[in-house]
């Protein structure tokens, strides 16, 4: 099935699925901001005839899914919900790729990249990252063996884009779900080096890769790794000059969580490659979301 590029904003119409979602509320005011025509899908993902009546209604040329469950407030509630990820994260992302797949639409997919985790031939500080076609290798937590098995799945259809989204941040300091957010307001932090997705620079490009129909599996993230610490850092540095944290090892971190986390290094070069103005994660993190929220002097 080939898929021509549908280049113009004016020729292009976006249905989105996850509209009450961070990425998903995002999405629909960059299609604004673009003047692109958007919709917001309404059916459930596992109701097929619901997703059906959506493209029905809304003629979309591409179909965006940043719906799924990611738990609240964190990853552990998928440990103790596993039908209710099952239905969304599995039955409900197959069921809308087929939809799409017979309509002959291409679904840019918001998946994971915490499907990995540091290994022997990936070793941490080494600057080796796992490419788009490596097995996942982490297991640790429901919600991201949920996610592997269905990018091995989705890896069948021809029509789908699966963007490995990691440790999202943005320059919206007072969300909860910002990876930055979050560290601020833990007790202690793990310092670890690892890839991470800067939403204000990734978010518009994912638009783009729609309108060249892009497909198969990309690593969402900004090229290069940062640590924890080196985040908390640069916050303090432009954000907060009085804030202070502590550290603990990943052996204190698994006292007080359920389900273990992922930390990897993604090897960015595909997308770097489609898209060369794609700033380092450290650049990114200054241009997009430091500077913008300044509030001290830094020299």
């Amino acid at each position: 099935m080939g898929y021509q590029s549908n280049g113009s904003a004016a020729a292009v119409k976006f249905l989105i699925y996850g509209r009450t979602g961070w990425i998903g509320g995002e999405l629909g005011r960059l299609c604004e901001a673009q003047g692109i025509e958007y919709a917001y899908g309404a059916g459930r993902l596992e109701s097929r005839s619901s997703l059906e009546s959506d493209v029905e209604a809304a003629r979309p040329t591409h179909v965006f899914n940043a719906a799924g469950v990611t738990g609240r407030p964190n990853v552990d509630w998928c440990e103790s919900h596993k039908v209710e990820t099952i239905r969304t994260n599995v039955i409900g992302t197959l069921t809308l790729a087929d939809v799409c797949r017979e309509r002959g639409l291409i679904l840019i997919n918001y998946a994971t990249g915490c499907i990995f985790e540091y290994d022997e031939e990936h070793p941490l500080g080494s600057g080796v990252g796992f490419k788009e076609e490596d097995q996942p290798n982490f297991v640790g937590s429901f919600y991201s063996k949920t996610k592997a098995m269905v990018e091995d799945l989705l890896k069948n259809f021809e029509n789908v884009c699966t963007l490995r989204v990691r440790m999202p941040i943005s320059s919206d300091l007072a969300n909860p779900r910002n990876f930055i957010t979050k560290i601020t307001r833990y007790e202690k932090v793990v310092d670890i080096p690892n890839s991470m997705t800067i939403l204000d620079e990734l978010l518009p490009i994912s638009l783009e890769m729609a309108k060249r129909n892009l497909t198969g599996i990309w690593n969402f993230t900004n090229p290069g790794v940062v640590s924890h610490n080196e985040i908390l850092q640069m916050y303090k540095d432009y954000i907060d000059p009085y804030f202070t944290w502590k550290n603990f090892t990943l052996e204190e971190q698994a006292k007080v969580i359920v389900a273990p986390r992922s930390n990897n290094e993604l090897d960015a070069t595909k997308l770097k490659r489609e898209f060369p103005e794609l700033l380092s994660i450290k650049e990114s993190l200054i241009k997009y979301v430091f500077k913008p929220n300044q509030k001290t002097s830094v020299a």
